[in-house]
C-alpha cells in the first residue's frame, strides 16, 4: 500500500481528542501484525483508548522511535468545502482531510515504509509509537514513552516525532501548563465595596500579578532567542464571575496558561503565584473569614523539549531530512515527553503546521513523498554497520 492509500484509510476514522481511538489503533495494529510484527497496546484505565508500540528489527540498543498521534481536532463550526473525513484529491497536488497534515500523514509514511523495513538488513531497530489524546494535552505521550523504556530489554536511543514541520528539524518546544484559579469572596450591595471582598476585584489582582510576572521574567533577561516569542508567556484566556452590575461578586474564576522556555521552571512560577495568593488570603481574612483562592490543574503539564545541537540525533535528522536548518516551536507536542524518558528527541515531519486545525486541512503530495524518503534514508542508516 502507498502512503496515500494508507492516509485515505486513516483519515476515514473520525477520532477526536478525548474519544475512543480503538477503531483506528486496531486498524494500525492489524496492518502491522500482517507483517509478523508483534505489537503492544498501552491502554487507559477504562480500556476504551490505547497507544501502540512495536519493534521492527533486532533487539539491540540504539534504535530509533518514530512517533505520532492518532487523534484529531474537531471540525464542528468550520466551513469545509469537502467531507473532512474523506481524503480528497482535487487535482491541485494536495490531499484534503482532517488529520491529513496533523499528523496522520506521518503515520501513513511510517506504515507505507514498513515492508521495506521488514526486508532490510537492519543493524539497529525501528520502533513505531502511536498515541491518543495528544490534541487535548498530550495526555498519553509520557505513558507511551515510559512503556517503551521498560518493555524492551534493549534501549532505543532516538525519537523522531513527526509533527508537521515541512521536514525542518525542530530541536526545542516550550513547556505548557493550563490552570484554573477560583476566588471565593463575599456577596453584597455594590455600594459596600469597601466592606466586602469582591471575588472579581481579587481575580483582577491575581491576573495582573501573572502579567507582571511575565514582564519581570523578560526584564530579568530570561530570553531564549531560539523561540518566538523568545520568552515565557503567561496568558489569561477565559474569565467568569458576577451576577449583576450592582451586586458584589462572591465567585470568580479564570483559566490561564503558561508556555515556558527551557530555562524557566513552571513549578517555580506556580509556587510564587501560590505565595502571593496566600498573602492575599491572610490580608483579607479579617474582612471576610471565608475568603479563599484555589488554583487547580486543567490538564497535566507538557514538558519542554531542549535538544542540544551537539546531540547525535541532530546530525542524524539533518542527514535523513535533507535539511540542516534547525528551529523551535511554541506549541505543545510529545517530543519533550520522550526526551524526559532519556531518548534524544526531535520533531520533524511532512506538511505545514499552518494547515493544522483549520477547515480544508491538507498535506501537499510532495511533502508526503518527502516523509517517505526520510524514512527510507533512516532505513539505510540503520542498515549500516557505521550507525551509532
Amino acid at each position: 500500500m502507498t502512503a496515500e492509500s494508507i492516509l485515505a484509510k486513516l483519515v476515514s476514522f473520525p477520532v477526536l481528542g478525548g474519544q475512543s481511538n480503538l477503531s483506528i489503533i486496531n486498524y494500525i495494529k492489524d496492518y502491522i501484525e500482517s507483517f509478523n510484527i508483534v505489537t503492544t497496546l498501552v491502554s487507559n484505565k477504562q480500556g476504551n483508548k490505547a497507544s501502540l508500540h512495536c519493534r521492527i528489527g533486532p533487539a539491540i540498543d540504539g534504535g530509533v522511535i518514530l512517533s505520532g498521534h492518532t487523534d484529531v481536532v474537531p471540525v464542528k463550526g468550520q466551513e469545509w468545502s469537502t467531507n473532512p473525513f474523506e481524503l480528497i484529491d482535487k487535482g491541485d497536488g494536495k490531499l484534503y482531510g482532517r488529520g491529513s497534515c496533523d499528523m496522520k500523514g506521518f503515520i501513513a509514511c511510517c506504515l507505507a515504509s514498513l515492508p521495506d523495513m521488514v526486508q532490510a538488513d537492519l543493524k539497529k531497530p525501528v520502533y513505531f509509537a502511536f498515541s491518543y489524546d495528544e490534541e487535548i494535552g498530550c495526555l498519553a505521550g509520557h505513558e507511551l514513552a515510559r512503556s517503551i523504556k521498560i518493555h524492551y530489554r534493549e534501549t532505543p536511543k532516538y525519537a523522531i516525532i513527526g509533527e508537521p514541520s515541512l521536514m525542518q528539524p525542530i530541536v526545542g518546544q516550550k513547556g505548557i501548563y493550563i490552570l484554573e484559579t477560583y476566588v471565593n469572596g463575599s456577596a453584597g450591595h455594590s455600594s459596600r465595596i469597601k466592606e466586602e471582598v469582591s471575588a472579581i476585584h481579587e481575580a483582577m489582582r491575581l491576573m495582573l500579578w501573572l502579567e507582571e510576572k511575565m514582564n519581570r521574567l523578560i526584564e530579568e533577561g530570561r530570553i531564549d532567542n531560539r523561540f518566538h516569542p523568545a520568552h515565557s508567556s503567561i496568558h489569561i484566556g477565559l474569565v467568569n464571575g458576577g451576577i449583576a452590575p450592582n451586586v458584589i461578586a462572591d465567585k470568580a474564576h479564570f483559566f490561564w496558561d503558561l508556555r515556558t522556555i527551557p530555562m524557566d521552571r513552571t513549578e517555580t512560577i506556580l509556587e510564587e503565584f501560590e505565595t502571593f495568593c496566600r498573602q492575599r488570603e491572610q490580608e483579607l481574612k479579617s474582612k471576610f473569614e471565608h475568603f479563599k483562592i484555589k488554583t487547580v490543574e486543567n490538564h497535566p503539564p507538557v514538558v519542554h523539549l531542549d535538544t542540544k545541537e551537539t546531540d547525535d540525533i541532530v546530525g542524524l535528522i539533518k542527514r535523513i531530512s535533507g535539511n540542516s536548518s534547525l528551529s523551535t516551536v511554541a506549541y505543545g507536542a510529545e517530543a519533550g515527553q520522550f526526551a524526559a524518558e532519556g531518548f534524544q528527541s526531535v520533531i520533524c515531519g511532512p506538511g505545514s503546521i499552518k494547515q493544522a486545525h483549520r477547515a480544508d486541512e491538507f498535506i501537499d503530495k510532495k511533502e508526503l513523498h518527502k516523509g517517505v524518503q526520510m524514512i527510507h534514508k533512516l532505513i539505510a542508516e540503520l542498515s549500516s554497520n557505521n550507525f551509532r
